[in-house]
């Protein structure tokens, strides 16, 4: 639910209150039609985030906020309707071809690419942005006997 504001003054005939809900921000329109999108793809869940040119977020979605609970966030079903949802607010403010770069090592990674260009969106490369450790952190010591 979304944040409700109370009004000071009283109007109506009941005497309360007047509750009223905040106005929606207009839709952001691009001046270009190209731009980026990160996948973040988690063993816990999938974070799709559209960006102009510049870096600015022009929207987002999760699959948190696409309404999934628990382990079913993070399936690779999640990941394509978390990527449709992105794409479809993508496509409104006037977004065509994007470079996807995917980071992660979830289930969710290969749908969600899918996804994004069966919305229509024009997909022009993928890079895999997973950090890899070189060699990494230190050992425990061993055991003793």
């Amino acid at each position: 639910m979304g944040k409700m504001r109370i009004k000071k003054e009283v109007e109506g005939s009941e005497g309360g209150p007047k509750i009223s809900k905040r106005p929606r921000r207009a839709k952001k329109r691009l001046q270009f039609k190209e731009g980026s999108v990160y996948i973040k793809s988690s063993f816990n869940n999938t974070i799709v985030n559209f960006v102009d040119p510049n870096g600015g977020t022009v929207c987002w979605s999760s699959a948190g906020s696409s309404g999934f609970k628990g382990t079913k966030k993070s399936t690779p079903y999640a990941a394509s309707v978390v990527a449709a949802n992105a794409a479809n607010l993508a496509k409104e403010c006037g977004m065509e071809r994007v470079k996807v770069y995917v980071k992660g090592i979830g289930p969710g990674r290969e749908s969600a690419v899918r996804a994004i260009a069966a919305a229509g969106i024009e997909v022009i490369s993928i890079e895999d942005r997973t950090p890899i450790p070189h060699n990494g952190c230190r050992a425990k010591k061993a055991r003793r006997p």
